[in-house]
C-alpha cells in the first residue's frame, strides 16, 4: 500500500506532467471494451481514507476477493501498484485521485465516505467507474441519486447503521441509564444522520445526552475526558473513522470510569470498546470486489446497479472490557437474544487476524 511522502509527491508531479503530455494523443493501447492495455488485465485503484482496524479489514478483503475472482475467471486484477492510504487528509486524497487518473486505471474503489466524495469529484468528467465501500449514507452525501438506481458512474456497498438497535442494546445492558454521551467527529458526513437518529431516540425516551466531538485523536481524547467529567452512563459512537482511530487511546479511561462504549462496528470492540454492532466488514469487502468484477468483466453499468446494504445479526462484545466493567456476559447474552441477536466475544487487539 502506498503512502504519500516527499519522494511520492515528486513522482506525482512527474506523472501529472506525463499525463498532460499524453492527453492530446489519446491512449492507443486502450481496447474498446474498457480493458487495460495488457490483455486480460484490469487496473483497479484502491483508496483507503485512513488506517484503522475497520478500513484495514475492508482493504484486505477487497484485495483477497479480487485475487480469488481473478483466478476463477482467468484474468488479472492489478491493484498492488494502485493502492493508496489517504491518511485522513483531504489534500492527500485529492493527490491520490489525480495519480490514479494519470495511471489510467479501469476502476476505482474508495473506502469510506470522505475518500468516495473526493473520487467522485475527480472522475466527474471521465468514464472511470467507481465502486465505493463502507459509505453509510450515499444519498445524503450526494454520491448517488437513489440507492436502487444510482444514476451515475458510481455505486457500491453501504455500511448503513441501525442506530435504534445499538441504543436498544444499550438499554438492554442497563435499563437505568439516565445520561448518554454522543462521541463523534463533525467533519465526517457519515456521522450526521446516526447522531440525529440517536438524539431523536433519546428525546423520545426522556433521556438526557451530552455531545462531544473531535477531528483527531487528541481532540477525541479531550472529548472523552469531558464526557467522563459529565458523568454519562454510556457512550454512543456511529461508524466514525476519527473515533475508530482513537479507540485504542481512549478505551482504558472509559473502562476505568465504568462507562461502556456502544459503537457501530465490531472493530471498535476489537480496539477496546465494550460493544460493536454493524455489518461484517470482511463480507462488505467481498461484496465490493464482486461489484467491481461485474462492471469490469461482465460490463454492468454502475448507474443501474443498486447500492448493496448488508444485514447483521451478531453483536460483538469485548469480553475483557465486559469483565472490567463488572457486567455478567451470560445475562447480557440472554437479554440480547430477546432482541433476536447473538453475541460474539472478542478481546482487545490492534488488528483482525
Amino acid at each position: 500500500m502506498r503512502r504519500f511522502n516527499t519522494r511520492g509527491m515528486a513522482g506525482l508531479l512527474l506523472s501529472g506532467l506525463l499525463f498532460l503530455g499524453l492527453t492530446g494523443c489519446g491512449n492507443t493501447n486502450q481496447p474498446s471494451n474498457g480493458q487495460s492495455e495488457t490483455e486480460n488485465t484490469y487496473k483497479v485503484g484502491i483508496i483507503k481514507f485512513m488506517d484503522h482496524a475497520s478500513l484495514d479489514q475492508i482493504e484486505a478483503s477487497v484485495q483477497a476477493q479480487l485475487e480469488k475472482r481473478g483466478e476463477e475467471l482467468g484474468v488479472t486484477f492489478a491493484y498492488e501498484d494502485y493502492t493508496y492510504n489517504g491518511q485522513g487528509d483531504s489534500s492527500t486524497l485529492n493527490q491520490i485521485a489525480t495519480q490514479l487518473l494519470a495511471d489510467d486505471v479501469d476502476l476505482i474503489i474508495p473506502i469510506a465516505t470522505p475518500a468516495a466524495q473526493v473520487v467522485q469529484a475527480a472522475v466527474d468528467d471521465t468514464e472511470i467507474p467507481v465502486v465505493f465501500a463502507a459509505v453509510s449514507d450515499p444519498v445524503t452525501t450526494k454520491l448517488v441519486a437513489d440507492v436502487e438506481a444510482p444514476g451515475g458512474n458510481i455505486t457500491g456497498v453501504s455500511d448503513a447503521l441501525n442506530t435504534e438497535m445499538i441504543l436498544d442494546l444499550m438499554f438492554a445492558t442497563n435499563p437505568d441509564i439516565q445520561t448518554v454521551g454522543l462521541l463523534y467527529s463533525k467533519s465526517e458526513d457519515s456521522s450526521t444522520m446516526p447522531i440525529q437518529e440517536a438524539k431523536d431516540y433519546l428525546e423520545a425516551r426522556g433521556i438526557a445526552y451530552v455531545e462531544k466531538t473531535g477531528t483527531n485523536t487528541d481532540e477525541i481524547n479531550t472529548a472523552t475526558d469531558a464526557l467522563i467529567a459529565a458523568k454519562v452512563d454510556a457512550i454512543f459512537t456511529p461508524t466514525d473513522n476519527t473515533v475508530m482511530k482513537a479507540e485504542l487511546a481512549i478505551f482504558e479511561k472509559l473502562q476505568d470510569a465504568n462507562i461502556p462504549h456502544f459503537t457501530g462496528a465490531d472493530s471498535f470492540a476489537l480496539n477496546g470498546a465494550f460493544l460493536g454492532y454493524g455489518v461484517n466488514y470482511t463480507q462488505l469487502g467481498q461484496e465490493t470486489a464482486d461489484m467491481a468484477v461485474e462492471i469490469l468483466v461482465d460490463g454492468a453499468s454502475p448507474a443501474s446497479m443498486p447500492v448493496r446494504r448488508l444485514e447483521n445479526e451478531t453483536v460483538t462484545v469485548n469480553t475483557q472490557v465486559c469483565e472490567e466493567l463488572g457486567l455478567d456476559l451470560s445475562v447480557i447474552e440472554a437479554s440480547y437474544q430477546d432482541l433476536g441477536l447473538k453475541v460474539e466475544g472478542i478481546t482487545t487487539s490492534k488488528t483482525f487476524g
